[in-house]
């Protein structure tokens, strides 16, 4: 341990425990003057040490993931990313630690990738994907120590591992080719680079549709025979693209079957009507377990004695943003029920307790994500608190007594926790990956404000502040506008938007939750849809404004900034903020919702968030009193605009049209275009760039 880190762990422990002396065989406790006196040197002289977080040292720290806790609930498997900033790329390995955190080691040491980890129903090995041979495929490695074994060769590699409770199987995805391809259909013209299409939608995320279908397979877990599809010949897909996972994908604590998420509708571009479909191993018989429910279903789950499937399910069609509730399919009676209705919160991601008889997940507590346990009564209660996301991954022992957590906050990212599950138990620390670097690090002073809007109604809003914080001086400000355009401003470490890193550059950061955020209730998110422009836009202002009235800010220097639907507000605000803003950055934001609506994959969005097609006599005043295109005479604000060409969400021409006006109207503007980049920024010397771009130019435009 260095000397950094060392101080940062005594000062733990001085501030939890009362400091003792040794005499002899006995303790007693310092005088609390000495004590305070210790304290106070220990903290002054690391505070000497200590120095504001950089981008570089931002983009090193490691990403700690997925816990999963063994079969006999002794160790807890986790993966870590290390981003490896000169050959802009990270890495992935699996690592074990202990219970109580005194044991930690490696398991896989690869440089290519390593992760997707899952213990053997014995405990005995743990499975895994690795790109150490290309594609991703599966290996095994025993815990007593070896090589790792090579399972599959499937062309193309495979996806969400998962281990079969009776040992016997492993099920994953892979990509099947069912149609036909340009080449084979026109042999002559082999040199030609065609897509053809008769159906939409045509491509999703940042891939174009082509002629493979992600399928559910089964093989020996052995690897001796061969892997069988149990969706052959469909032209659908599991899980749900682009971001579902493995938790759409479970077995029955038998073995027999296996219960998986897809959408298998003709209007996949303009439906969420997502199903839970059950299918046998042993014949491949599937049915539907969700039919007649018509938003979003997800996420299934048996229940250790195999009676329940638990599920997460949005009850409103065409909304991707509906309260996630917490149902109940009894497989005797094959009726569904609710569980969650007394909680108007989103459920997340979701544990069954041993006994079957109590659920344990995650979900939003204002700004904040605490893990909660309900009842199959529906009575719930929390079991966390602090101004923490306990949300990166939820996990309970065997025994049911202890619960393991991902918990991460504005001034560090994910570390992975034991709690006992009771209410108010504490948590203790497993992992300590980014401990040294944070211990050279000073932190930032977090805020919570309630701020009335224009309507009177209160705006929860995170105020972040510099280190050093002096209220007699002067601060630059960014008002940061949350993207989704439903996800709450809670208490996440982005690699991105870090609020720890643009406060270390001087500036103050206000975030609002504004109306159309989860957190506070259903009413409060649904707020936004229809009315993108109008009191979300307002909530924000009012939060900008609270904080221009505050005599240590710099009114000539305040930036708004957002991504996606925060670049929607950035772009709206550009038009409407009356001098409010010396600077504005979108990236990825939406510009003009009518070309918006011909060129994004997922249409249910847009006919949810605006009433319909801008056609639609309905729906046409949302396009025209919503669009920020509509105010584009007011803009006169410089503007840092930016965009990646595989970003097929919000397609990189709602930039091109936004910079467009920016030139042609003679404003300072700068468009920075990643051409191997989607929604987001990946890749670690493409993130620098971003970094070193974004920081120069709210740094140079003040108000004139």
């Amino acid at each position: 341990m260095n000397r950094h880190a060392y101080l940062f762990f005594l000062i733990v422990v001085l501030l939890a425990a009362p400091l003792t002396a040794q005499n002899g065989q006995n303790t007693r406790p310092l005088p609390d003057a000495l004590q305070k006196q210790l304290q106070e040197k220990i903290v002054a002289e690391q505070k000497e040490t200590l120095h504001p977080i950089t981008a570089e040292e931002l983009l090193a720290l490691k990403r700690v993931y997925a816990p999963a806790v063994s079969p006999d609930g002794k160790w807890v498997m986790y993966g870590v990313n290390t981003p490896d900033i000169e050959n802009n790329r990270g890495n992935s390995d699996l690592y074990l630690v202990s219970l109580d955190g005194s044991v930690r080691k490696q398991l896989t040491t690869s440089p290519a990738a390593d992760f997707g980890g899952v213990w053997s129903p014995d405990g005995k090995s743990i499975a895994f994907l690795s790109t150490r041979d290309g594609a991703p495929q599966i290996y095994v490695i025993a815990l007593s120590g070896g090589e790792a074994r090579k399972i599959t060769d499937i062309e193309g590699g495979v996806s969400n591992l998962s281990w079969s409770p009776d040992g016997a199987h492993f099920a994953f995805t892979s990509d099947v080719k069912l149609d036909e391809t340009i080449a084979e259909k026109y042999p002559d013209y082999d040199k030609a680079k065609v897509r053809i299409y008769d159906h939409i939608p045509v491509r999703h995320w940042d891939e174009w549709n082509d002629e493979k279908y992600r399928h559910l397979f089964v093989l020996p877990a052995d690897g001796r025979g061969e892997a069988r599809d149990l969706m052959e010949g469909e032209r659908f897909e599991t899980p749900l693209k682009p971001f579902g996972g493995a938790e759409q994908i479970a077995w029955s604590p038998d073995g027999k079957e296996i219960a998986y998420v897809s959408k298998k509708g003709p209007d996949y571009a303009s439906s969420t009507n997502s199903e839970i479909y059950v299918v046998s191993i042993a014949d491949g018989s599937t049915r539907n377990i969700t039919e007649g429910m018509p938003g979003f279903d997800r996420d299934p789950l048996y229940s250790p004695d195999g009676r329940w499937i638990a599920f997460h399910s949005m009850a409103r069609a065409g909304h991707e943003a509906d309260r996630n509730r917490l149902m109940l399919y009894d497989r005797e009676s094959g009726v569904v029920t609710e569980l969650s209705k007394t909680l108007d919160q989103w459920v997340g991601a979701t544990v069954w307790g041993p006994e079957s008889a109590q659920l344990y997940f995650a979900s939003e507590d204002g700004a904040t994500v605490q893990v909660y346990r309900m009842d199959l009564d529906g009575d719930w209660e929390i079991l966390t608190g602090g101004v923490y996301n306990h949300d990166a991954g939820l996990d309970i022992t065997p025994d049911g007594e202890t619960l393991v957590y991902g918990r991460r906050n504005f001034n560090a990212p994910t570390e992975l926790y034991a709690q006992k599950a009771e209410k108010d138990a504490r948590p203790v620390p497993l992992t300590g990956e980014n401990a040294a670097k944070l211990s050279t690090l000073t932190q930032v002073r977090i805020e919570e404000r309630w701020i009335p809007s224009t309507d009177g109604k209160k705006v929860q809003t995170w105020v972040v502040y510099p280190p050093d914080f002096d209220p007699e001086k002067k601060y630059p400000m960014i008002t940061y506008c949350q993207g989704g355009p439903q996800a709450t401003v809670s208490q996440f470490f982005s690699f991105a938007w870090n609020f720890m890193l643009m406060a270390s550059e001087g500036y103050v950061v206000v975030a609002p939750n504004r109306r159309g955020l989860p957190g506070f209730g259903q009413e409060w998110n649904d707020a936004i849809s229809q009315d993108w422009g109008g009191m979300p836009m307002q909530d924000i202002l009012a939060a900008t404004d609270a904080l221009l009235a505050e005599p240590y800010i710099d009114r000539d220097h305040v930036t708004a900034i957002g991504a996606s639907a925060g670049g929607y507000a950035v772009f709206w605000l550009a038009g409407n903020h009356e001098g409010r803003f010396s600077s504005f950055v979108s990236h990825c934001g939406v510009f003009n919702l009518e070309s918006m609506y011909g060129a994004t994959e997922e249409l249910w969005f847009t006919n949810w968030e605006n009433g319909g097609p801008y056609w639609d006599a309905d729906a046409r005043p949302n396009y025209d009193k919503h669009s920020p295109h509509r105010y584009a005479q007011n803009w006169d604000t410089p503007i840092l605009i930016i965009t990646g060409e595989y970003d097929f969400r919000v397609p990189y021409t709602q930039s091109l049209e936004a910079y467009t006006v920016a030139q042609v109207k003679g404003i300072p503007s700068k468009l920075i275009v990643y051409p191997d980049e989607n929604h987001w920024v990946l890749h670690p010397q493409e993130q620098m760039i971003w970094f070193k771009e974004f920081f120069d130019f709210i740094g140079t435009h003040r108000k004139q």
